[in-house]
């Protein structure tokens, strides 16, 4: 008898179909679907992304082996009750490395050189003469480049700009990488030292109770007024209300975010900032690379419904049980 499988967001359908062959799948377009599907009698594997997933919307969920996630990140899922109840997280890294550095490279790029907004001064007619000072941007190539959380996406960024701008790399996290260090001519320091001496601070960390609101007030008050902060992390590692402040104030010079405390964001002060780049948490976001993920959370998926080891598993210690 075929296994049942809940599919939501992201799966294109030639995905849907090759999961038909092996289980029967239900696809689902909206969380409040979620409890009527799994009513409807036992769902063995969830795969999708971007819906939070807990205690209280997988309380019905029974028989549930296995939640297969296509994304890298998984703050949306209560990893805790998962682990209570014996149901496998997967999850899709990797394969999006290479594209979250570069957007992270374009928002470094844009908000040192003002793109976005001399777009709009140019748009609105305003280029009648030459350009002065009040048009002048900043130089990337040759500045310290600060990674915080040099994991395979913070070297990835580093790697751009060590050999494509030539910046010195300094990086803090949990633990030194000798490796790298000697790839990259990387220089560990604390989190308030980087602050005080990058160019670009570049946040790559996961979110965690230990990083929510890493980069605060006090934060912000130790980086130069030159500098810049750029977050392809999560929205709730910097504190946005201190973030307005501090680029209202020229406390710092610009930022670029592709990441919120709340999204989807239709409304916040952030929007009224010339000195800031937003972009709608598009760090995955490429036809190839959201196709290779969902391709690698279907194969997770197959794997652990067919009782096979899955390329990528958050909590592997529920296999053991």
């Amino acid at each position: 008898m075929k296994k049942n499988v809940v599919a939501f967001n992201r799966l294109a359908p030639d995905l849907i179909e090759r999961l038909a062959v092996d289980f029967n799948v239900t696809q689902l377009v909206s969380p409040a679907d979620l409890p009527a599907a799994l009513a409807a009698g036992p769902v063995h594997g969830l795969i999708g992304a971007g819906w939070q997933l807990g205690r209280t919307q997988l309380a019905a969920a029974e028989g549930l082996e296995v939640v297969s996630t296509i994304s890298v990140g998984y703050d949306n899922y209560d990893l805790e009750y998962l682990n209570e109840r014996g149901i496998l997280l997967t999850n899709t890294p990797d394969v999006l490395t290479e594209t979250t550095a570069d957007l992270a490279l374009a928002l470094m790029l844009a908000a040192a050189r003002r793109i976005v907004e001399l777009d709009g001064w140019l748009r609105a007619g305003n280029w009648r003469a030459g350009l002065g000072p009040a048009q002048f941007g900043s130089d990337v190539y040759g500045k310290t480049l600060g990674i915080v959380g040099l994991g395979n996406i913070g070297a990835a960024i580093a790697r751009r700009g060590r050999f494509g701008f030539g910046m010195p790399i300094l990086y803090a996290g949990n633990s030194r990488k000798p490796e790298l260090e000697r790839e990259l001519g990387a220089d560990f320091r604390d989190l308030d030292s980087l602050l005080g001496e990058a160019d670009f601070v570049c946040l790559v960390v996961p979110l965690s109770e230990r990083t929510r609101q890493l980069i605060g007030r006090r934060e912000l008050g130790l980086m130069k007024s030159s500098a810049m902060l750029i977050n392809v992390a999560r929205g709730p590692v910097v504190d946005e209300a201190a973030l307005v402040e501090a680029l209202r104030d020229g406390q710092i010079r610009a930022a670029g975010l592709d990441v919120y405390e709340e999204e989807p964001l239709a409304e916040s002060p952030l929007f009224d900032l010339p000195n800031l780049v937003c972009v709608p948490h598009i760090g995955s976001a490429t036809h190839e690379t959201r196709r290779a993920m969902a391709e690698l959370a279907v194969q997770n998926l197959q794997l652990a419904l067919k009782g096979e080891t899955p390329v990528h598993m958050v909590n592997p210690q529920v296999r053991a049980r």
